[in-house]
């Protein structure tokens, strides 16, 4: 019986109540909205820790390593369980840091749910729209949490209206704030129409008081508001609504959980969890409205001996066995590869196949983690997100599988690296350890890359920003002890192709006994940069002129010198090259003659014809109002393109795109400007063309 005609087990009772009481969460947000914060609060109220870590004093448990605690944000996404109400919640805290992006793209693959964390102050920020369209692009069902509303400045309706505007959702408050910023005291909860006083007692944090008369009507305004958007999703309900019925507590729950899991509607709370304020109902929140992994559905993969044959496989811990590697750590008691298990049940020392190596491996130990520590445990089940050692040679997207029921899971895609600078150990002696170990910290980080310089022999990594390479050049010295020399940063830039050619490459060489020829006509024109971004290769020949097996040699020689990069050597996209003419000779013609024929036509067609391509990321500044004038004076040298400015209080934001190569040391220059008070955020927005007058001197000092 094929993989796909497989039944599927029946869920016995036992084991879906088990898959009913498991929630797959991550917490996601901009830097410094407070999303270490929610988690440290969760772990001490489900009874994990016994002391509130706080992030502001370096002590916040799930930023464990050194660089984290020393910075005070997440740089890498850790993973911990809790139990509430008789849940298990697995949830990962991811980093906020555009620089660490790459975490919230391999959390979020696995995950069934999100809490997503804005700040009350500043509501939706630049890196709060990354998440959000990752998030989007997995499908995950989501919750919102306004953080921070004891602070100066906090005003939940405008932060509330920012997640509607920019990221285009239909968020529906199912709760409002009592008081604000230091007046703030409790919340009314819309859909049972209660009215909560926060307290400093154990326990909950809350006592249940009368609805304060001062905002009944705002309160029966906005519980009307949010039952209009809920009901969208039943059409009964939809018409009850109209006829002006009410509607039970537990009709309403089941309706928001339904639009939720649906993608209709994002539940939105309120709270500050620094003073552990709302975090309860947050929990409960996450039971109530987030998918269990048998609500998140069957995974859809496919056979690894044929892509076009779907396989699927359901949360059961009776079907095959079959997981997602999605972060591996280097450790120097092997290597933990963590691991999502989507069906059946994984063993210790079982041996499970790995369909992109074809290779079966051993898995060592199985252990739940909690931060940085580990409960070893002998098996664990379909639902549960767990750390395995002993697969040495799975890393990041990989599927794990039963051999005997082989599947191919759905991976997942990482950004290009931003910037690049060189390394090298001060001791000559090192070379071979530095090289191992940056191996190792590229399993550990895909967004994380290493080179050789075919030109100058140097080691290059590269990276999505300057925080990115300052943090693993810092741990390659203080933790693996082994002193580097690095490089100035240097950008990631890219070429492209101005206007069509149409070539002639010839290989043409005679040299007694067998020679090479090979004609190669190709037609190079720009290609769709707002969509893919490598190049295409179309093959238009006709009657046999050019021999079918000498044609894909044709499409290697063009995509090797695309990667080549011609004599800049910066990466070329954005090309199509049509192969439409050529010729051959009986036996001087060889797949080298035209592999080699197609590289010639390639520099040629770029000979003058080329725009160099920089990444530019999306930029958002914060300033006190006195300071702007300074401010955008210095932008202005940047290369800044200024799309808006608005104004929150004494606050200016400004909000444009500017390349990264601009932006070298920005932090500390908008420190000196605003006397410490000014703030910047940044993130990828794509690749554009650079000015004529840079493209000449960049090719100037590139080829000096």
């Amino acid at each position: 019986m094929s993989p796909e005609t497989l039944p599927s087990p029946a869920l016995s009772s036992s084991e879906e109540k088990r898959l009913r009481n498991i929630r797959n969460i991550g917490i996601m947000a901009h830097i410094d909205a407070g999303k270490t914060t929610v988690t440290e609060r969760i772990l001490y109220i489900t009874g994990i820790t016994h002391k509130i870590g706080e992030v502001h004093d370096g002590e916040a448990t799930m930023d464990y390593m050194e660089d984290e605690r020393a910075r005070g944000i997440t740089i890498t996404s850790a993973a911990t369980q809790c139990d509430w109400k008789d849940t298990r919640i697995n949830l990962i805290d991811t980093p906020g840091h555009v620089d660490f992006t790459v975490e919230v793209e391999r959390s979020l693959r696995v995950l069934d749910g999100a809490v997503a964390v804005f700040d009350g102050v500043a509501g939706v920020e630049a890196q709060s729209e990354t998440v959000w369209r990752q998030a989007d692009r997995y499908g995950v069902p989501r919750i919102c949490f306004i953080n921070k509303l004891d602070r100066t400045g906090a005003d939940f309706d405008r932060a509330f209206d920012s997640i509607i505007n920019r990221l285009q959702c239909n968020a529906v408050r199912m709760q409002i704030p009592l008081g604000i910023e230091k007046d703030f005291y409790g919340l009314v909860d819309l859909l049972e129409e209660k009215a909560w006083r926060f307290t400093d007692e154990d326990g909950p944090g809350m006592e249940e008081m009368e609805i304060p008369e001062d905002v009944k009507e705002l309160v029966a305004k906005r519980r009307a508001e949010m039952i209009e958007n809920l009901v969208e999703v039943d059409d009964d309900m939809v018409e009850r609504f109209l006829e002006g019925e009410s509607f039970t507590v537990e009709e309403l729950r089941a309706v928001t959980r339904r639009a939720t899991l649906e993608g209709h509607a994002v539940p939105v709370l309120c709270g500050s969890a620094l003073h552990d304020k709302g975090v309860h109902p947050l929990l409960d929140a996450v039971i109530a409205y987030l998918p269990d992994p048998i609500d998140a559905g069957a995974l859809i993969g496919h056979d690894p001996k044929d892509p076009e044959i779907e396989v699927r496989r359901h949360a059961n811990s009776e079907e095959p066995m079959s997981a997602l590697a999605f972060k591996t750590i280097a450790d120097p008691n092997g290597d933990l590869t963590f691991v999502r298990v989507y069906s059946g049940i994984l063993r210790r020392g079982d041996a499970v196949l790995n369909p992109r190596t074809r290779k079966k491996e051993r898995v060592g130990r199985l252990m739940f983690m909690h931060a940085n520590d580990r409960l070893a445990v002998d098996e664990v089940h379909a639902g549960d997100i767990c750390a395995a050692v002993g697969l040495k040679q799975t890393i990041t997207g990989d599927t794990i599988c039963d051999d005997k029921n082989p599947v191919v899971l759905e991976s997942m895609t990482f950004p290009e690296a931003v910037i690049s600078m060189s390394i090298e150990p001060k001791s000559t002696g090192d070379r071979d350890k530095l090289s191992d170990l940056l191996g190792k910290l590229h399993r550990e980080d895909p967004s994380f890359r290493v080179i050789t310089d075919p030109e100058t022999d140097e080691t290059v990594i590269s990276g999505m920003g300057e925080l990115h390479l300052e943090i693993v050049t810092t741990r390659i010295g203080r933790d693996y002890k082994i002193p580097v020399n690095v490089g100035a940063p240097r950008v990631a830039y890219r070429q492209t192709i101005n206007a069509e050619k149409d070539i002639e490459g010839k290989q043409v060489k005679q040299t007694g006994g067998s020679g090479q020829f090979a004609v190669a006509n190709i037609k190079f024109r720009p290609w769709d940069l707002d969509g893919e971004t490598n190049t295409n290769f179309v093959n238009s020949i006709k009657g046999g002129v050019i021999p079918a097996q000498y044609i894909p040699a044709v499409g290697k020689g063009i995509e090797e010198s695309a990667k080549s990069g011609g004599r800049l050597g910066w990466p070329i996209v954005g090309i199509e090259a049509e192969l439409h003419y050529g010729k051959s000779h009986d036996v001087d013609s060889s797949e080298l003659a035209f592999f080699l024929a197609a590289q010639r036509a390639f520099r040629e067609a770029l000979d003058n014809n080329f725009t160099v391509l920089e990444p530019v990321m999306k930029l958002t500044v914060q300033v006190p109002e006195e300071f702007l004038g300074d401010v955008i004076g210095d932008l202005n040298t940047r290369r800044v393109n200024i799309a808006d400015m608005t104004m929150d209080g004494q606050i200016r934001e400004v909000n444009g795109t500017v390349p990264i190569a601009e932006m070298f040391s920005y932090a500390g220059t908008l420190r000196g400007m605003t006397q410490g008070r000014g703030s910047f955020s940044m993130e990828p927005a794509g690749y554009e063309a650079v000015p004529a007058y840079v493209q000449e001197t960049l090719v100037k000092d590139r080829l000096a």
